[in-house]
Order: structure tokens, then sequence, then C-alpha cells
């Protein structure tokens, strides 16, 4: 194990255990070596350690060392080595404990006290006690450990474990920044996932972007930015996330490109959204059923695209149950003043039945005839749609009628009124002789009795 290896490498040179309690012994231990019993002892347990991995070996040893009265050089070096057999052993609580302590009495040299800190927060994690490691590592730095970004790594992610998370990303964004353009992919997702619990999603939206260039077709990257749009109520942004992924053919399934027509329509596109679901629907992709047409009619409708419509609503019309679609198919061509194909289609409509409202249909044909000026067969349809609307045309004709028939008459009677008035200026016009009459003089008469016979004809 690497922990093992390392606290080994320390233990098992004489020289650096001679150096290290040197430091130990200038600041507060005066004995300087082991006496001959004890020196014995301890490098009986150090041999059966180091040379012949006899750690039960060693251990025995040290207890014997322990019982003896040792000065404070001997307890510190004795303490040391114990802590590397419970190290070499995987007792790293063990050890820490014991390295704590050594902090605690003062055994370890101030020079070396702020490497021991960092080193007991490694050996606490080998013994996976995480609040034990941050407790230590955390300590380190107020001692003035300077972490690398390994270290600033074990920072952020401890600090995630204890639910810290504001501490924790701000060790990964120094990591993420030791790392620059090329940080590992476990870097980003942590960042993401740190900002999304601290409802940071401006910084979130930025690395998911920057993944994005990086992997453009990751579509799980797409739905997260897309998520997190609807999230913060902007659906608008959410839609053009939608909408690249849809250009981009990263959307497959019916639900999904259902997705974008909706938004198109929802978002006062519905041209847009008409065109989208007609493509897919000739491709496959999207399922062409009565709902489906009768949602693309709709839409161009709404975008008032009535020639597009039409088509599309015949063909909902011929799969349809009832007559219902070829009701609004005749409204259509009624909008588009194509009365003779809005008569058919309606008469299609009451023919094949389940009309909401059947007067209001052949109120509809009614007019079509009106338009194509067959009033005879529009005051049939209108007394056939026996409704409201049917009798508010009928007293409308009569009233054109009506209008008409007085007209003619007073057309008829002020032709009878002015051919009178000719016939008097002729009577004036006598005096002067046959020869200074003017020419209709001598017909006026037999044009008077044939405009009052036309009068009479009216009222007959």
């Amino acid at each position: 194990m690497k922990m093992t290896v390392l606290f080994k490498g320390a233990l098992v040179s004489s020289a650096m255990i001679v150096t290290s309690l040197g430091s130990a012994n200038a600041q507060a231990c005066q004995e300087t070596q082991f006496s001959s019993k004890n020196a014995e002892l301890y490098l009986k347990a150090e041999t059966e350690f180091i040379t012949n991995g006899n750690n039960a070996g060693a251990l025995a040893a040290l207890q014997q060392l322990r019982q003896l009265e040792l000065n404070c050089y001997e307890d510190s070096a004795a303490q040391r080595l114990a802590a590397a057999i419970k190290i070499d052993s995987g007792d790293f609580a063990g050890a820490a404990r014991d390295f704590e302590r050594m902090l605690a009495s003062g055994i370890i040299p101030a020079a070396d006290r702020t490497k021991t800190l960092y080193d007991i927060s490694q050996i606490y994690l080998n013994a996976d006690n995480q609040p034990k490691a941050l407790e230590f590592l955390t300590k380190w730095i107020q001692a003035g450990g300077r972490p690398n970004r390994d270290t600033k790594w074990q920072l952020a992610v401890l600090n995630n474990k204890q639910n810290r998370n504001r501490e924790a990303v701000r060790w990964a964004e120094e990591v993420f920044r030791d790392d620059g353009p090329n940080a590992a992919r476990q870097v980003y997702d942590f960042l993401i996932y740190l900002y999304d619990d601290l409802g940071e999603l401006g910084k979130k939206a930025q690395l998911l972007e920057q993944l994005l260039i990086k992997n453009p077709s990751e579509r799980k990257l797409w739905d997260a930015i897309s998520g997190d749009y609807y999230k913060a109520n902007d659906e608008r942004k959410a839609f053009e996330v939608q909408k690249a992924m849809y250009l981009g053919g990263i959307l497959q399934t019916e639900d999904e490109l259902m997705r974008v027509v909706n938004f198109y329509n929802r978002f006062n596109a519905p041209y847009q959204a008409a065109k989208t679901l007609e493509k897919e629907m000739n491709a496959g992709r999207i399922s062409k059923n009565y709902d489906r047409l009768e949602l693309l009619a709709n839409l161009y409708q709404v975008a008032r695209e009535y020639k597009r419509a039409i088509p599309v609503i015949e063909e909902a019309a011929r799969i349809s149950p009832n007559g219902q679609m070829y009701e609004r198919l005749g409204r259509s061509y009624s909008e588009l003043r194509d009365w003779g194909k809005a008569e058919n289609a309606l008469q299609q409509a009451i023919n094949k039945g389940g009309l909401k409202d059947q007067g209001l249909a052949w109120v509809l044909i009614g007019q079509s005839r009106y338009e194509r000026e067959d009033r005879a067969g529009a005051r049939d349809a209108f007394r056939t749609a026996s409704n409201r609307a049917g009798r508010g045309w009928l007293d409308f004709m009569r009233s054109e009628d009506a209008t008409e028939a007085a007209l003619v008459r007073f057309e008829a009677e002020s032709l009878v009124q002015d051919l009178k008035s000719e016939q008097k200026r002729c009577k004036e016009l006598a005096v002067f002789g046959p020869d200074q009459m003017p020419e209709g003089c001598s017909t006026v008469e037999g044009r008077i009795e044939e405009a009052e016979a036309a009068v009479a004809a009216l009222d007959a």
C-alpha cells in the first residue's frame, strides 16, 4: 500500500530517526541516544519489522521496551516505530491516534508538525475516516501547508462528503483552474453537480456548454442544459436548446419530435410547427393519424395558410369516423370563396353524420348557393337549417327582395312621371306648330300607357 511504504520509509532509516529526534532534542528533549539495554530491544523490534517483516515480533519487542524506564528520546522513537508497524499491519486508525498523541505530547518537533498533520490526514483516509481526514487536512493548511492539485481534489471531495459544498466548490474550482482546458471529465461532472446543488445555474450552464463543445453529440449534456432552463422557468431558452437538438439530429422519438412541434406553436410560430409536423409525419417518425392530421390542419389555419390546410383536412376527413372534418373542409373552402367545393364538402359532412349542429352546415350550404346567385336553392337550404341563422338569412333575402321590388316600383313610377312631364312640355310647344315639336312628342302618349301598364303589373 502506498501509505505503508511512505511511513515505513520514514522509519526504516536509522539516520532519519536520529535526525528527526535530534530536532526534538533541540526543542524539548535533552537526551540524544538509547541506553544499551533499551537500544538492544529497540534494534530487535526494528529488525523484526524492517528486515524480517515480523510485525508481531516487532510489537512484542516494543512492548518489552515500554515496560522499561525510557528517556524522552527513547519514548519518541518507540512511538514512531509502533505507529509505523500499525500502518504496515493495516491498523490505520491506531497509527493515527499514536501520531495525534505524539503531537499533543510535544514529541514531534515544530519543524515536522506541519508535515505530520498532513500524514495523519492521509492515514485517516486509508482508515476511511473521512471526517478526521478532513479535520487534519484543514489543520495542515492552517499550519501553512500548501496543497497541490491532488490535495485540492481531496479537499473538494472530503468537504462534499461532509455536506460542506460551499467549501467543496472552492477547492474543485482550484483543481479546474490547475488542470486548465484539458480538465478530466470527472472534474467537470463534480463541479456541475456542486453548482447544481448550490443553485449556481449560471456557472453550471457555462461548464455544460464547454463540455458540449467537446462532445456535441452527447445527449445527456443537451438534456441537462434544457432541464436547467426549465427549472429556471426560462422556457424560451429551453426551446432553443430543444430546437438545436432537433436540427442536430439528436431527437429521435415521437414524443421528442412532438415536443419541438408544441414548442414552435407555444412560441407563436405555427407555420414552423406545421412544417415540422408535416415533415416528420411524411418521414414516418410521427404517426399520421386523425389527431395528428387535425393538429396539422389547425396549425396551418392559425398560420393563415388555408391552401396548405385543405389537403390535410381532406385526408383527415377521409379517415374521420364522422362528418365533422368534412364540415371543416367546407368552411375552409368558404374562406377561399370556392363556393362549389364548399357545398360539396358540406353535403358529404351531412351524409357522413355525427355533426354537432347539422343546421349550421345547411346554413353554410345556403350561403354558398346565395353567393352563386342560386337564390331559390339558398332559400331551400336556409329553410332546411330550421335555426335562427337560417331564419336570419331568409329575413335578409326577403328584405333584399322587398328592396329590389321597391326599387323597381320607384323606377317604374319615376318613368311615368318623367314621361308625363315630357308630355306637358310637348303641349306647351304645340303653339309653335308641328314642325317645331321634338320628335318624341309623337310617341309620348304611347310610352305613358306602357309605363302605366308596367306599374299596374307590379300590383297584380
